[in-house]
């Protein structure tokens, strides 16, 4: 592990728990700690890396909480978690050898998106609607999700809870519940293979862990407990608050274009 000070560590945890909180409930944990990581001076693949060991903790948690509850039905996402796993396996050795550049365009455009969907699209509720796609077609989604998941990460929360609701026609707290397991699935996979590039920070990763965990029963246990009046406003303020992170960065190529379109 870097020679990071015992004040340093102590941010890291707190920031574990943060994303564990809003990772459990609407995702975009990674928001909060990997530009954490960044800042304590690690590396962009091994802040990834290191952020996805501690992340599957707090993942883990809010899953196994939403399981013990009865609010996930592993036979219904068996397909769409097999391709997950699948994804995240091939992006996950993609950002060791590509240029992740492109993502900083499309991904503020995808998470606006889903902002304006929760924001004025039909209103999510608890209860499920007609599925617009089978289990077996929605596996390619998930694939996808999975993918990007595995090659970056920040958002994927999102990302899965939209899908699950607009193409698997669930409610909004069930489709939070299925998005954990999903997650977690990617999350396994992808620390066991930048686990084996070599990539992962264990000691540092294990002790955001303990945050992450705390983070993520606390917050699956308030989505349980207030459902969609928690869940779509927290949706909708992640996305937009992920777009001005990414869009704050002056290197973003998105931003650098509009501010010469502006200009």
């Amino acid at each position: 592990m870097l020679d990071l000070t015992p004040e340093v560590i102590a941010m890291l945890v707190v920031a574990a728990t943060a994303a564990g909180f809003v990772d459990a409930i609407a995702g975009g944990g990674g928001l909060i700690t990997v530009p954490a990581l960044l800042a304590a001076g690690i590396n962009p693949v091994a802040a990834i890396a290191t952020n996805k060991v501690q992340g599957s903790f707090g993942t883990a948690a809010a899953t196994w909480n939403y399981w013990r509850r009865g609010r996930i039905d592993f036979r219904l996402i068996l397909w769409p978690l097999i391709a997950t796993v699948v994804g995240a396996m091939l992006g996950s050795t993609a950002i060791m050898f590509v240029d992740a550049t492109w993502l900083m365009v499309l991904l503020p455009l995808l998470l606006a998106a889903i902002a304006m969907y929760f924001l004025f699209g039909p209103k999510a509720s608890d209860e499920d609607a007609h599925a617009r796609m089978k289990p077996a077609a929605y596996a390619m989604v998930a694939g996808g999700i999975g993918f990007y998941d595995g090659f970056f990460g920040p958002g994927t929360g999102s990302f899965f809870a939209l899908s699950l609701v607009a193409l698997r026609g669930m409610g909004l707290t069930r489709a939070t519940a299925h998005t954990k397991a999903l997650n977690l699935a990617s999350n396994v996979v992808s620390v066991v293979v930048l686990a084996v590039g070599g990539h992962v920070l264990w000691m540092l990763g294990l002790m955001m862990a303990v945050g992450q965990v705390i983070g993520g029963w606390l917050g699956s246990h308030a989505a349980m407990r207030f459902g969609p009046r928690l869940i779509r406003p927290l949706l909708v303020i992640i996305c937009l608050a992920m777009v001005a992170k990414l869009l704050s960065d002056p290197a973003n190529p998105l931003r650098i274009w509009l501010a010469a379109q502006l200009g």
